[in-house]
């Protein structure tokens, strides 16, 4: 009877592992929803001036407007040193910039927000370790409690042995 008690002692003692952390999020959408049209458009701008389309559309642009000012076969607007070319340009490559300047600025954002959620899941991590280890090392008591009872139950078990052979042999005689 006592057995059972100490058993049920050890399983009341026993952790009980409970997740009480939020939910795993997705940071993408999270994210996305908190972009504006302004953002979104300026985002697809971005893509688009960091791609090759836009480079050789760019290029091509540009070869029309050389084309189209050196030969004869249209009214020359802009004259060999293509100020108004340049000058077009200098405007594109400083509003692109900013475009891309800002979407760098929401990557950034989005960045901040994976490491939140990275040292979220860290502690998240580092509570189910502990949890763990403590569940082991409760786990080690009981394992050396029950050796402890095996060892005690052993020795009892070889002194009743020679008790009763001593007994056997005394009534032999």
């Amino acid at each position: 009877m006592a057995i059972g008690r100490e058993i049920e002692d050890i399983n009341r003692a026993l952790i009980r592992h409970q997740h009480d952390h939020p939910p795993v999020r997705d940071l993408n959408k999270e994210a996305d929803r908190r972009l504006g049209r302004a953002e979104r458009i300026g985002d697809d701008f971005s893509r688009l001036v960091g791609s090759w389309t836009f480079v050789i559309l760019q290029a091509f642009l540009v070869l029309a407007w050389l084309l189209l000012n050196v030969l004869s076969f249209t009214n020359h607007w802009d004259p060999y040193p293509f100020q108004l070319l340049n000058l077009a340009l200098s405007l594109e490559a400083a509003i692109w910039i900013s475009l891309v300047l800002m979407a760098l600025n929401r990557v950034a954002d989005r960045d901040r927000l994976r490491a939140q959620h990275d040292f979220e899941v860290d502690v998240k991590g580092e509570d189910e370790v502990k949890a763990v280890m403590t569940h082991l090392e409760i786990q080690d008591e009981i394992l050396i409690q029950v050796l402890h009872r095996l060892d005690h139950s052993d020795r009892e078990l070889r002194r009743l042995i020679r008790r009763l052979g001593a007994t056997t042999e005394e009534e032999a005689s």
